[in-house]
């Protein structure tokens, strides 16, 4: 692709199956009981993790002190991810992390998890300071508070990230109903329908102005 076209698909927004890296965030048992509208969140990390398996996109993992805070929650298949990464710091770009993006020559991130006003946060300014296009789950992120929702992602929309939906994200990356893909992507959108439509993060943001 010339570079003129790059710069146009990354200002638009436009995601590319073979640039793009999901990333979840630190979506860990210790915060179970404690994050705002969990079971929703958990529900749209299992269902992009398996869109990844699916259709090969590489997926990136971070645990936030997994010895006092738990592993990822068991219902998120993870066992596929390029990188599972322990940290101390609250955004997820690590070095090891860095190192894995240009590894799979990444343009594009799609960026889920916890908690929005903290480690996605800081985790989106890192990734957009280092010139890479953020597409944050409005229906995949979260916070203890829920009012520190809608401010995380006006905090990151003002940055220039991109806020979406995961089914948004994952027909765009489908891209035609040609697609090889298409049935099995199209089979896993009706096994979370009826999750979806009772998503408290999705209903939240339906009218929200961003």
């Amino acid at each position: 692709m010339a570079s003129g076209a790059v710069t146009a698909a990354r200002r638009i927004g436009r995601l590319n199956p073979k640039t793009t890296v999901f990333f979840l965030c630190d979506v860990q048992e210790r915060f179970r009981s404690g994050i705002h509208a969990f079971e929703s969140l958990v529900q749209v990390a299992q269902k992009m993790s398996k869109f990844s398996q699916l259709t090969k996109i590489p997926l990136i993992v971070t645990e936030q002190y997994s010895k006092g805070l738990g592993n990822t929650v068991s219902e998120i298949p993870i066992d596929h991810a390029q990188l599972v990464e322990d940290k101390s710091k609250f955004s997820m770009v690590t070095e090891r992390v860095a190192a894995k993006l240009q590894e799979l020559r990444a343009e594009s991130v799609v960026l889920y998890g916890i908690e929005s006003h903290v480690c996605v946060l800081q985790t989106c300014l890192d990734l957009l300071e280092s010139q890479y296009d953020v597409h944050v789950l409005a229906d995949g992120v979260s916070s203890m508070n829920a009012p520190e929702i809608d401010i995380a992602l006006r905090r990151m929309a003002s940055a220039g990230a991109h806020v979406v939906s995961s089914e948004s994200v994952m027909f765009q990356l489908t891209g035609d109903s040609a697609s090889p893909d298409f049935k099995a992507v199209s089979g896993l959108v009706k096994e979370y329908q009826v999750m979806a439509r009772q998503n408290k993060l999705l209903f939240k943001h339906g009218n929200a102005q961003l």
